[in-house]
């Protein structure tokens, strides 16, 4: 029998894992169980929809999906249709690529407020995921804060001022959309704890917003330092350089006033959110100017309020624990070595090593797990079920999965639906998704 195998989530993790698979076990039967009726994972839900660029990956994915011994199981959730333990009696190796879908918690004082927002949330409501479909942010204000100084803030700030011609080049669903070009905004601030040097930006991101058809970038002159630190021994050459890069940008930043342009993306450093202020609703943001003293940043005591209506934390993601695997809470992940869990058990991607990197440190991950597959079977071959009792007992219990033939009409559907420029019209609930298939 063929050596079967259950990979459970199907974005970049789960991929490049079924990759690895297929070269060094090429005859092992592969089977994703996804959740929701779509694949990709965060390349769908999570990639900005105005980077259609990046999007494109799922490409590649599509042609794993597509090789013989290899299928998706979408709609089957984990813990809902299927147990962990009824799948690894199932089949002869399972990997959890699960990822780590949850926001960090927000724990400053008024953080239960109205207009308070987790990245992940936020993100997930703009990319027309169907777990944010019902999320509520009141766009109707004058400014927003996003708490973060990485790529997942600069996302969230730059969707928040597209123009209405930027965002119909997008996938962004057209109730959000609606939403977005009719708010009066004008103002967004990202706040990080350190300074420029430390911001995780990558350089394209930074440099796109100086061509946002209404929006210009605002750095305050002082907060820059006169040059990189490289004091640091521990960073290493292509850090110091984009740094060096970033630097370059914010300098440029530095010279505009805030009139060339109706809008303004505010970069403010050295400063740490103390408490989110107003009544049942978000009137704005307190913080505190920090200094950095040996690499921590540390409060001066000089206080400083930010208005606004609407809080976006972009603070880090958590995994959720699953019943019958360990969990580590402090870390937010399954314990693992390399990625082995306990005999026949895997881990990738972000539920191995916690929400850190960018789409393709996923690689890694896929590749020394199926190496450890590989050597743990070599000699016993497949001795269970696998597909044929995934299906079984699916059956059995009346689940309703979505195979990768399916999703190829809902995306046909997606893509057909599409208006002007955009490159697709998304289906935004499993609802919508079921009933497309089921006519």
């Amino acid at each position: 029998m063929p050596l079967s195998i259950a990979i459970v989530g199907s974005g970049p993790a789960g991929f490049y894992t079924a990759d690895a698979l297929m070269r060094k076990c090429p005859e092992c039967e592969i089977n994703f169980i996804e959740r929701l009726p779509s694949p990709y994972g965060l390349i769908r839900g999570g990639v900005a929809p105005d980077h259609q660029t990046t999007k494109k990956i799922a490409k590649k994915y599509e042609r794993t999906a597509l090789t013989d011994h290899v299928n998706f199981y979408g709609n089957v959730e984990l813990n809902r249709d299927i147990s962990l333990d009824e799948l690894t009696n199932i089949y002869d190796a399972v990997v959890l690529a699960v990822g780590a879908p949850n926001d960090k918690k927000l724990t400053l004082p008024g953080s239960d407020k109205y207009g308070v927002f987790g990245s992940a949330a936020f993100v997930g409501w703009y990319n027309g995921h169907p777990d944010f479909r019902e999320l509520d942010p009141d766009l109707n204000i004058d400014a927003a804060v996003v708490i973060g100084n990485g790529n997942v803030a600069i996302d969230v700030a730059r969707v928040l001022v597209r123009s209405p011609e930027g965002l119909a080049k997008s996938d962004v669903p057209d109730h959000v959309a609606t939403r977005i070009s009719a708010s009066p905004i004008t103002d967004v601030y990202m706040c990080g704890r350190r300074g420029p040097a430390d911001a995780k930006f990558t350089n394209v991101e930074l440099r796109e917003i100086r061509n946002l058809r209404y929006t210009i970038p605002m750095v305050k002159a002082a907060q820059l330092p006169d040059d990189v630190d490289t004091a640091s021994e521990e960073l290493g050459s292509r850090e110091q350089r984009l740094r060096a890069r970033n630097l370059q940008s914010f300098r440029e930043y530095s010279k505009f006033t805030g009139n060339e342009k109706p809008k303004r993306m505010h970069f403010e450093f050295f400063a740490s959110p103390v408490e989110i202020l107003g009544g049942e609703r978000v009137e704005g943001l307190r913080l505190e100017r920090t200094r950095v003293v040996d690499g921590q940043a540390q409060g001066t005591g000089e206080i400083f309020d930010i208005k606004c209506g609407l809080v976006v934390a972009a603070i880090g993601y958590r995994s959720d624990p699953i019943n019958g695997a360990p969990y580590d809470k402090a870390r937010g992940i399954i314990p693992n070595t390399e990625g082995r869990v306990s005999e026949g058990l895997y881990a990738v991607g972000w539920i191995k090593r916690g929400p850190s990197g960018v789409i393709s440190s996923n690689r890694p991950d896929g590749e020394i797990v199926a190496g450890f597959i590989h050597d743990d079977f070599q000699n016993s071959g497949g001795e269970k079920a696998g597909q044929s009792g995934l299906e079984k007992l699916l059956k059995e219990r009346g689940v309703r999965w979505v195979s990768f033939a399916d999703w190829q009409k809902l995306e046909a559907l997606e893509l057909e639906n599409a208006q002007g420029p955009a490159p697709r019209k998304k289906f935004v609930t499993v609802k919508e998704m079921l009933s497309a298939l089921d006519g």
